[in-house]
């Protein structure tokens, strides 16, 4: 019986001790609830202030493209730009291509056609057959027997700035054709610019024109070395004429100056 008294004595005792530790336990498992709670409280106000952060950036995007779409870059206007520039280039299309495809050689003879042909075909590599065929219509310059030196230094002179000039303008018609595809590359953009893009599109254009311009220049450059070579040769005439009418009266002083008895 005593061992028994005992036994129950001493489950009491633990169960009284757990008891205690669960009474013990229960505020402090209260306040961690309490705690986890405050936090989900203050993530979710958190969530909602940045929800609503989002809802203002995502008013203010559609705002700005509002304004990009129908002041900036109206679409309505865009499309109406585009539609112009598409009527005007079907229209123009077609007599640009038979302006630029239209013949205008006119020589006849086998060698002046050569030469035409040469001249007009705006590939610069065919500058080396311009020579031989000028030679042959022109004809090379005479002989040291065939004419003083003067007269043939002028030759040499006005065959080589007519040469240079007719090989100035091949590769000058070359660049102009150049400069036609990349204008027809730049319509055909602006045709499907997107908005926004004129600037770049500008900018190319611009670049284009200062490249048109130096090849210009060059052609002017070439123009004015031709109306030098002419007038130096125009005066080289003058020079020669001034010599011959020296000569002339040097000679007729000679005769004057002799007795009439010496001349019998």
């Amino acid at each position: 019986m005593l061992k028994k008294l005992k036994s129950s004595l001493g489950n009491g005792k633990r169960r009284l001790l757990v008891i205690v530790a669960f009474i013990a336990l229960v505020p402090a498992a209260k306040a961690g609830i309490a705690d986890i709670l405050s936090i989900f409280q203050t993530i979710n106000g958190t969530l909602r202030q940045v929800g609503g952060v989002l809802n203002t950036v995502q008013t203010l995007k559609l705002t700005v493209a509002n304004l990009e779409t129908r002041v900036i870059w109206p679409v309505s206007l865009i499309n109406q730009a585009r539609n112009f520039v598409a009527a005007n280039e079907a229209q123009a299309r077609s007599l640009l291509s038979g302006i630029q495809n239209l013949s205008v050689s006119s020589a006849t003879l086998v060698n002046p056609s050569q030469l035409e042909s040469i001249v007009r075909s705006a590939q610069a590599s065919n500058v080396g057959q311009l020579q031989g065929a000028f030679t042959r219509v022109y004809s090379s310059v005479s002989s040291p027997t065939a004419a003083p030196p003067l007269e043939r230094n002028m030759m040499d002179m006005d065959d080589a700035a007519a040469q240079g000039s007719l090989k100035t303008a091949l590769a000058s018609d070359q660049i102009s054709l150049q400069m036609l595809n990349v204008a027809t590359g730049l319509e055909q953009q602006t045709a499907s610019a997107a908005p926004g893009s004129a600037p770049m599109l500008s900018t190319q254009a611009r670049v284009a024109e200062l490249e048109n311009q130096a090849y210009l220049t060059r052609m002017l450059a070439a123009q004015l070395r031709q109306e030098a070579v002419q007038l130096a040769h125009e005066n080289a005439l003058r020079k020669k004429s001034a010599d011959s009418t020296r000569t002339l009266r040097m000679n007729l002083q000679q005769i004057l100056a002799q007795p009439s008895g010496g001349a019998q």
